[in-house]
């Protein structure tokens, strides 16, 4: 073994190299997809009685799959999500959208890179909505949000009519995820594993910061490493794998279907 110390770019190459070899992906079509996901988020106590919403671009312009209404996230299988159109009608499947996904129209026209919204109440992000308190990243598990969390601090009302999904848009930008104060949280993925992935680790974030803030104010991660373990942990064989052992957790647990 050599004395000298190999550059970690180095390694990021021969790992990224390794995982697209070792870690393939998984082919699923998306209301199988769609179906793990919401399980994924009902095992990570995600689910928030109806309030829950999750959606996907469908291929069609202004048209996308979701949860039908009246079920939660562990009671999802490929059958219950509908096709929408942009006034909310169903065009297929059985069932009516979540009114509330309204505003999932204004990010998707806004970010063509977009393919999966997920939203939620969940606990802990919710705890840091109610608190109206952006996330600070001080732990690597807290890295994909990165620089990619947006906060907006006023609560624009149940997000059923355009106003809100314009407010809401506007406020996430560019960035992949936003804490909505007051109300909940959104992630949006170019795919539904990513979208899945960023919510599990965003819930995961925010309990990280309520309990640190117990011992004081929290010291963030250095910016440089704090993107740089961003992008790592984005890579999309890292959020596939992710995502296909998360499933693999739900065909194993009782009580999800």
């Amino acid at each position: 073994m050599s004395d000298e110390l190999r550059s970690k770019e180095y390694f990021d190459e021969r790992a990224t190299q390794e995982m697209a070899q070792h870690l393939k992906s998984q082919e699923r079509p998306l209301n199988e997809t769609l179906a793990y996901a919401c399980r994924i988020l009902a095992m990570t106590g995600q689910e928030a009685g109806l309030a829950g919403q999750i959606t996907a671009r469908s291929g069609k312009p202004n048209a996308y799959w979701t949860l039908r209404f009246g079920l939660g996230f562990d009671e999802a299988t490929p059958d219950d999500f509908v096709e929408v159109d942009q006034d909310l009608n169903t065009i297929s499947g059985h069932g009516m959208a979540n009114p509330a996904t309204r505003f999932h129209l204004w990010v998707y026209r806004n970010r063509p890179d977009v393919q999966s919204i997920i939203h939620t109440h969940s606990p802990w992000a919710t705890t840091l909505a109610t608190a109206r308190q952006p996330l600070v990243v001080a732990q690597m598990d807290m890295a994909p949000l990165f620089d990619d969390c947006a906060f907006l601090g006023e609560w624009p009302g149940v997000p059923i009519a355009d106003q809100e999904g314009v407010i809401i848009s506007a406020a996430l930008g560019q960035k992949k995820s936003i804490l909505l104060a007051h109300h909940g949280y959104l992630t949006a993925g170019n795919s539904v594993e990513e979208a899945t992935y960023l919510s599990v680790y965003l819930e995961r974030a925010a309990r990280l910061q309520v309990r640190a803030q117990a011992f004081g104010p929290l010291t963030p991660v250095d910016p440089t490493l704090a993107k740089e373990a961003h992008d790592y942990l984005l890579k999309r064989s890292i959020v596939q794998a992710t995502f296909n052992y998360w499933s693999r957790q739900t065909d194993r647990l009782p009580g999800l279907k």
